[in-house]
């Protein structure tokens, strides 16, 4: 009796279909020049899962590597992670070159990605596109810059960026809001991410006389053109974009870095977001999985473009296990589709619409502009 109870269940079990399971190749920057970024990234994913580990029922695994902060290793990973991990979807990286190399992967083999650094996406054929963007645009974070440059009656505005993909978008940004009539860009001096020392692109800047000057760097390394501009005394204004709000950029650029305004997404100070204000709540929520998942608070807004892009990829891949299995062509294709189909999906950072064609789904909602003051990130409505 009890050898045909075995056997009765041992068929059933054989029986029984192999539970789905998605998979999402993660990269990012957990080593090198960029890990002061990719770190937080990883950790937004890991409360990502926290606070949602399930989508429509299955399991998500969520594989995660390491590209060094080189764009090269970028691209082996996303090839590894889809050939060989069988991924289902690809979200990355810590760098705009990084993320850039990543997104031609995707388009070539065929597989959704969400970029979690602000890139240009090129999708002059909606069809082949698979690939979109989390974060605000530069251009859309340089505009609202230079409304409050405006406000504060800055107009000759010194640049000093990275010599790379985001220092480009920064520059772009800028010289946008000089098109319009909003400022105007007196220099465009560069610097790598690895360098330690801006002095003589700062006295370049300097020479011009500005009243203002706009950091296109990221991070720690962002900390240099401020501390150069303190240690030769300016007193003008000081902006920044998103990719300033970091502990490391606080810590390194100390009272050089006091006063920098930066325009970012509202989860930076959604304590002081006035009630019913879309992101409060949500960010409360993902604050508390953070820690959970993490064991410390959360400060930047780089977690929150992770965890902003799981809730875009777990919205998506509800309804695309509608329309397929996970682990087929036919899922990669219905999650692309679902994903560019996203409708005022609500995150931490913005209210998110895609459509076919487009690369970024944000508005002016998803900004507001802080304050360093006292090493703390203040809301400057």
């Amino acid at each position: 009796m009890h050898r045909l109870a075995a056997v009765a269940v041992s068929a059933l079990l054989i029986a029984a279909p192999a539970q789905a399971e998605i998979k999402v190749g993660f990269v990012t920057a957990l080593s090198g020049p960029a890990a002061a970024l990719g770190i937080p990234y990883a950790n937004g994913m890991k409360a990502a899962q926290k606070y949602k580990a399930k989508v429509g029922g299955e399991t998500v695994t969520i594989i995660q590597l390491d590209d060094g902060s080189d764009p090269a290793a970028a691209t082996r990973n996303a090839r590894k992670l889809i050939e060989e991990d069988k991924v289902d979807m690809l979200i990355g990286t810590a760098t705009a070159p990084g993320t850039i190399a990543m997104t031609t992967v995707a388009n070539e083999l065929g597989v959704p990605m969400i970029a979690v650094s602000p890139v240009k996406i090129e999708a002059e054929d909606p069809a082949k596109q698979w690939t979109i963007a989390v974060p605000q645009p530069p251009m859309l974070m340089a505009k609202v810059v230079a409304d409050r440059m405006k406000r504060d009656k800055v107009h000759n505005v010194g640049y000093i960026g990275f010599s790379d993909a985001w220092g480009d978008l920064v520059y772009a940004g800028g010289k946008a809001a000089e098109a319009r009539g909003d400022i105007k860009i007196l220099t465009n001096e560069r610097y790598a991410r690895t360098d330690t020392s801006v002095t003589a692109q700062i006295l370049r800047v300097l020479a011009t006389k500005p009243d203002g000057v706009l950091i296109g760097g990221s991070s720690t390394q962002a900390a240099l053109p401020l501390i150069a501009l303190a240690e030769r005394g300016f007193k003008g204004h000081t902006y920044g974009l998103a990719s300033l709000i970091n502990p490391d950029f606080v810590r390194v650029g100390g009272k050089a870095a006091e006063g920098v305004q930066v325009s970012a997404g509202p989860v930076i100070v959604s304590e002081q977001l006035p009630d019913g204000h879309f992101s409060k709540k949500l960010s409360a929520d993902f604050r508390a999985a953070y820690k959970e998942a993490n064991g410390s608070e959360s400060r930047d807004g780089f977690s929150a473009y992770s965890f902003d892009a799981y809730l875009i990829f777990a919205g998506a891949a509800e309804r695309a296990l509608g329309k397929a299995k996970p682990g087929t062509p036919e899922f990669r294709k219905a999650l692309r589709d679902e994903m560019l189909n996203t409708k005022e999906l609500a995150g931490v950072h913005a209210v998110y619409n895609f459509k076919p064609g487009q690369g970024y789904g944000v508005d002016d909602r998803s900004l507001v502009i802080v304050m360093l003051k006292d090493g703390k990130w203040v809301y400057t409505p």
